[in-house]
């Protein structure tokens, strides 16, 4: 902080000024000043001082007294620019740092100085993670545990506040600003299933307040609870932030509609206050929340704990800068902004200055940027201020009143408190889920028993039944086994009687006859019994004669066709060698037929031959011809497709495949040339296809390094690729990877061409866009654009157009996010090299290419440093196609990008 007494002479150089009475005179050893702990809040202090330009404090708060927090204030040196090295080349810097010390010293003249300390002095080497680090990051870590916090840049205008706060780091992530690492920490530390981040993005133009993310809502009216006297916004849009990705969009929309204009001070100066608001609302969770109904025993219900939610703030506010007129050359609509931006600057200045010498009154209701910001300073807040600078001293005035309005700011005392709230809505929540399931238990256990209850009254009757009809059955046993025992007596008895009646009325004769007679009848069964066997031993042993005979018979039968087994073998061997040469002399035959027809067509047509410069003997083989080929060419070609065709009708086309993998070199030349003839009639691709030639053209590509048979093989496959179904077979057969390997070996121009044109026809399909670019079909097709040759450069034109077209288009269906891979993969430089080429065709298709380009708005920004964006006003105005201005006007309207860079430039179109 400056001495009065010192800048005024008083005290010798070197002395400082005793620290104000907020600070107690000591330094502070860290930017984040210490809280005290939440937990016993009877120890913190009330600020009894009435001049507060928060007002108010009431709310449900966990208890009303606050930790006081003087306002952090650092300051931050820009470098000097290209125009300050230039005009104060002869000048020292009208500021010299002492970061070591907190200090800077600001020269008067160059004898003079004053000296001012702050909590922290960044030079112009500061980084932007350590600019976070001690400026912002202790103000988030209280936002996250229930603190209301501020971030605020001041400074003159084109002193890096923007820079230091809203930097979005796309070029280079260490160049992220404030809110982006803001941001960062505030996702890192929260949980995405009890706490929630919603953002608002806000400007301060003219003392309008307009939202960024809703253009249309231009006029956003400031509403004040008059109990506790917070300020509030209903009518700015709340975005719920899960993801980083989400929140840097808002920033890019946000910033897109930001109001901007070009001063003599800064190119790119905000004409108005940029306010973002990040509410933070955070679950403090407790002990138990749920009943016991262990043990079946649900009396017992336990309270749950009241859910206590925090809610917290974190303002971060890009101030425009304040500017002196004469200096900023602004006029007529920029000098009313600029007057608008003053006030609002001067009457939050007259704020701090009221809060720093404890004033009765703080003129509070002067401006919306004072009301907006009451709580920031002499609220409840945790605030910290970064001031910039610049080191030129032609600019020491604006300087000199920064570093007075971060002195004064140092004095501002806040008292920080944690604003805790009942949340009503979720206890009611779990009361009615454990209202829920104590019913739904109920009705369980009352079911269960219900189900008991039938079951035993079930089992009791089964029971009874099964008791009963086991006594019926044992009383029916039991009544029958007596009645057993009763007959079994009775015979019993009768047989006795019988048995001795008997043994008194026979004699002894009567027994030895009975004997006699049983000895008679066993002799005769033992010899029937001898005689049986005697006849099934005879029959055995005649079937096992019969049986001797048929192996002896077969024996005899076998012998003939064993002696016969060498000649069978022979004649097998015969046959397969008479398949062989069959096979060679069908082969012998359809290459003589192959080059008598080719001789035929050279003995008729010599004169055309012989005028071509670089074509080769099947050049109506596929569609990639120029259009303005001579008509006997195309007659020629006509007559080459016939005699292919003719051929094919002969011989057949498994045939002609067949000799695609023959040794012979002359063989296989001639078989690819008849194919690629075959290919360039439609009707003849589905059967080529179907047949195995894609797969043998593709083998040709991989394992031929002749260059006939790739250029050939090439052109075949351009002409295959013209149908869709063809193109994804190639793909899927790794015909990008063979075509681009062909293209980085070859030097032929037909040959490039061929392999451009195949390429070319691939671009135009949607569904291999991605596969196309990641095997690197793109890469190749911009290489070989090396040899020059215009036919080439057509067929790459026309891919790129191509792509160019399918990436807009699939952009307009919402499926394609992100750059074009065109523009990714190096090719627009080229493109606008090429945009304006002598060569009609060429010119053509890098004209559509360049408006299909420019119609997704995430190019526009490439377009614009790679110098596309004054093709596309050539196109514009030149092009000899209607469509294609019309196109590219429609473009250019559309762009935002384009529309602010040609405003920028005054350039009309």
């Amino acid at each position: 902080m400056a001495s009065s007494a010192y800048r005024n002479g008083g005290v010798p150089r070197g002395a400082l000024r005793a620290q104000p009475s907020g600070s107690n005179g000591r330094q502070s050893s860290s930017f984040k000043s210490r809280l005290a702990p939440s937990s016993s809040p009877g120890s913190a202090v009330r600020r009894s001082s009435p001049a507060s330009l928060g007002g108010g404090g009431g709310g449900s708060f966990k208890n009303q007294d606050g930790v006081p927090g003087r306002v952090r204030v650092a300051i931050r040196l820009r470098p000097r620019n290209a125009e300050e090295m230039s005009a104060d080349a002869d000048f020292a810097d009208c500021v010299e740092l002492q970061p070591e010390l907190k200090r800077l010293k600001l020269r008067k003249n160059n004898w003079d100085s004053d000296t001012y300390e702050f909590d922290e002095v960044l030079t112009e080497y500061a980084s932007q993670k350590r600019v976070y680090e001690v400026v912002a990051k202790p103000v988030v870590e209280s936002v996250l545990d229930g603190y209301n916090g501020t971030v605020m840049a001041y400074g003159q205008t084109g002193t890096g506040k923007t820079f230091t706060l809203g930097r979005l780091g796309e070029e280079d992530t260490a160049d992220r600003g404030i809110m982006v690492r803001s941001m960062e920490d505030i996702l890192a530390n929260v949980s995405p299933d009890t706490d929630s981040i919603s953002v608002s993005y806000l400007q301060l133009y003219m003392e309008y307040i307009q939202d960024l993310l809703d253009p249309s809502n231009d006029n956003i009216h400031i509403v004040e609870d008059p109990k506790t006297g917070d300020v509030s916004l209903p009518g700015a849009t709340h975005v719920e932030i899960n993801e980083q990705q989400s929140f840097l969009e808002l920033l890019r929309i946000g910033e897109a509609h930001r109001i901007a204009a070009n001063t003599q001070l800064n190119t790119e100066s905000s004409r108005s206050h940029a306010l973002l608001m990040v509410h933070v609302k955070r679950l403090v969770t407790g002990g138990e929340d749920a009943p016991s109904i262990e043990n079946g025993n649900s009396s017992h219900f336990i309270k749950p704990s009241k859910p206590l939610v925090r809610k917290s703030k974190l303002v971060i506010v890009d101030l425009a800068g304040s500017e002196r007129i004469h200096k900023s050359g602004s006029e007529g609509h920029m000098l009313e902004e600029a007057k608008s931006i003053n006030l609002s600057l001067s009457a939050l200045g007259k704020c701090i200055n009221a809060l720093a010498e404890n004033s009765s009154h703080v003129p509070v209701r002067d401006s919306k940027l004072t009301r907006l910001l009451r709580d920031s300073f002499g609220g409840t807040a945790r605030t910290s201020l970064v001031v910039t600078i610049g080191p030129s001293p032609r600019h020491r005035g604006e300087t000199t009143s920064t570093i007075l309005f971060g002195q004064r700011a140092m004095k501002v005392e806040n008292m920080l408190k944690i604003k805790e709230e009942f949340d009503y809505k979720s206890l009611s929540r779990k009361l009615e889920i454990q209202v829920d399931k104590l019913v739904a238990e109920n009705e369980r256990l009352q079911k269960d028993f219900e189900d008991e209850v039938e079951r035993i009254n079930l089992e009791a009757q089964n029971r009874i039944s099964e008791v009963e009809r086991n006594f019926a059955d044992a009383l029916e046993k039991e009544k029958l086994k007596c009645q057993m025992e009763y007959m079994e007596s009775i015979k019993e008895l009768e047989e006795k009687m019988v048995s001795n009646q008997r043994k008194h009325n026979r004699d002894g004769f009567f027994d030895d006859k009975h004997i006699e007679e049983g000895l008679a009848s066993s002799v005769e069964e033992a010899s029937e019994i001898k005689r049986q066997l005697n006849d099934e031993i005879s029959r055995r042993k005649a079937l096992e004669e019969e049986v001797n005979n048929l192996k002896s018979r077969l024996a005899r039968c076998l012998q003939p066709k064993e002696n016969g087994g060498g000649e069978i073998l022979r004649l097998h061997k015969d046959l397969e060698d008479e398949v062989l040469e069959k096979k060679r002399l069908e082969e012998e035959v359809i290459m003589l037929r192959s080059q008598l027809l080719q001789m035929t067509l050279d003995t008729d047509q010599p004169r055309y031959l012989d005028r071509g410069a670089y074509r080769d003997s099947f050049n109506g083989l596929n569609p990639l011809t120029s259009q303005d080929q001579n008509p006997h060419y195309r007659s020629n070609g006509n007559r080459q497709k016939a005699s292919a065709a003719t051929l094919s009708e002969e011989v057949g086309l498994q045939k002609i495949l067949s000799l695609l993998e023959s040794d012979d070199a002359n063989v296989r030349i001639h078989a690819v040339k008849v194919v690629a003839n075959l290919a360039a009639e439609e009707v003849n691709q589905e059967r080529i296809v179907e047949a195995g030639g894609l797969t043998s053209l593709l083998m040709l590509l991989r394992r031929y390094e002749d260059e006939t048979v790739r250029r050939v093989a090439a052109g075949a496959i351009a002409n295959l690729a013209m149908n869709e179904a063809n193109q994804e077979l190639i793909m899927v057969q790794g015909g990008i990877s063979l075509l681009s390997m062909t293209a980085s070996n070859a030097e032929d121009p037909q040959t490039l061409r061929m392999v451009a044109g195949a390429i070319a026809n691939l671009c135009g399909n949607d569904k291999l866009q991605q596969k196309l670019r990641t095997e690197g079909g793109i890469r190749a097709l911009l290489g070989t654009v090396r040899c020059g040759h215009p036919d080439v450069l057509s067929q790459v034109a026309r891919g790129i157009a191509n792509f160019a077209k399918c990436e807009s288009r699939l952009a307009t269906q919402g499926i394609r996010t992100g750059r074009s891979f065109l523009i990714e993969d190096g090719a627009l430089p080229w493109i606008v090299h090429n945009a304006n080429d002598e060569a009609a065709p060429i010119r053509r298709h890098i004209e559509l290419a360049l408006c299909h380009l420019a119609q997704h708005e995430v190019n526009a920004k490439d377009m614009v440093s790679g110098g596309a964006l004054w093709e596309l006003v050539r196109i514009s105005r030149d092009c000899s196609r209607e469509d294609i201005r019309n196109l590219a006007c429609k473009t250019l309207n559309s762009s935002q990008i384009f529309r602010a860079e040609l405003r920028r430039l005054r350039v009309e179109y």
